[in-house]
Formats: structure tokens, sequence, C-alpha cells
């Protein structure tokens, strides 16, 4: 069986650790988060845009997959 590949959307986000995020409440050594960029807005919401059917699509199949479970389960 296939196994689960879980797709993110945090491209757009930053995410940092414990330590930069216990640094950036004192503001000890400045910026402490890293963004992802893009070329253009454009470019941004085609990514955005990308990920997020690539959720809806992978919960589709997640869906997908359970019914089976419990369809064979029944039997």
């Amino acid at each position: 069986m296939n196994e689960i590949r879980k797709i993110k959307t945090d491209f757009l986000f930053s995410t940092p650790s414990f330590l930069g995020g216990a640094g950036s409440v004192f503001n000890i050594g400045g910026n402490y988060f890293h963004y992802n960029i893009s070329r253009s807005g454009l470019q941004a919401d085609l990514k955005a845009l990308k990920s997020d059917w690539r959720i809806v699509g992978q919960d589709i199949r997640n869906a997908k997959r359970e019914i089976k479970k419990q369809v064979t389960s029944e039997q």
C-alpha cells in the first residue's frame, strides 16, 4: 500500500526554531525570521493556489483510503 505523503503549505510562512523564537522575544541579534520569496505577487499566488489544490487532492485520497478500509473490514 502507498505511504501517505504529507503536503505542507508553509512556504510563505516563517518556521523558526525554539531558540529563534525565544531570541526574537528579546530581539537579540536582529531579525530571526526568514521568509520564502517569489519574484512577483502573481507567482506567490500561483504557488499558494497550487499548494491548496494539492492539499485538497491529498484529503480526497485519504478519505478514499479510509472508505476502502471500512468497506473491506465490513465484508
